[in-house]
């Protein structure tokens, strides 16, 4: 039971791990195209639906557009779906272990346990299994916005929570042309002095 207990722990470490991790595959870091020097183009995304898409456009732009420096980040969700989150894993572990150990929370409170209990207690493999996989759902869900922002220089050029659908390529160029010539327009304006 220990060992069982132990490995749902360090399997909901990955999974938790894996839901929030930023896009450089290495925690806490942003994943940043290095040595670029021209606009900078920030994508925010929902790391858990959008980074190969991410990092198909990210290649592509790379490559026709070589001074654009590219940054990526998890959009993260409202603070309360990240407390939510939070708190159903801890929950969720403290749950299990409450199972494994044969502890009956209800008693504690002087009612009668719930017969979904009483069959978690007599299938203890069973009813971690439901625990751990019913709470990481939720959690991911919790933890999961759909978004897909695009910036140029913080300029917004493109917002999937807004518009419902990610960019074609063919339109994150158009912008991105139109983008730049409008930046190479401006300073090629003289600025008069009153």
């Amino acid at each position: 039971m220990r060992l069982l207990l132990l490995l749902l722990v360090a399997a909901s470490a990955v999974v938790r791990s894996d839901a929030s991790a930023n896009l450089g595959g290495v925690p806490g870091k942003r994943l940043k195209m290095q040595y670029a020097t021209g606009p900078l183009l920030k994508f925010q995304i929902c790391v858990s639906g959008y980074r190969r898409v991410f990092e198909e456009y990210m290649r592509v732009i790379s490559q026709r557009y070589p001074d654009i420096r590219i940054e990526g980040e998890n959009y993260l969700p409202q603070p309360i779906y990240r407390h939510i989150a939070s708190f159903l894993s801890v929950f969720k572990l403290v749950l299990i272990g409450l199972i494994i150990v044969g502890k009956d929370p209800f008693a504690f409170f002087g009612m009668q346990a719930p017969s979904i209990w009483q069959w978690g207690q007599e299938n203890k493999v069973y009813a971690c299994m439901m625990v751990f996989f019913l709470s990481n759902m939720i959690e991911n869900q919790c933890m999961s916005t759909g978004a897909f922002e695009i910036t140029l220089n913080d300029v917004p050029v493109w917002s999937k929570l807004e518009s419902g659908h990610l960019p074609s390529m063919q339109q994150l160029v158009q912008i991105l042309d139109n983008e730049m010539k409008l930046n190479v327009h401006m300073d090629s304006i003289p600025h008069h002095r009153s």
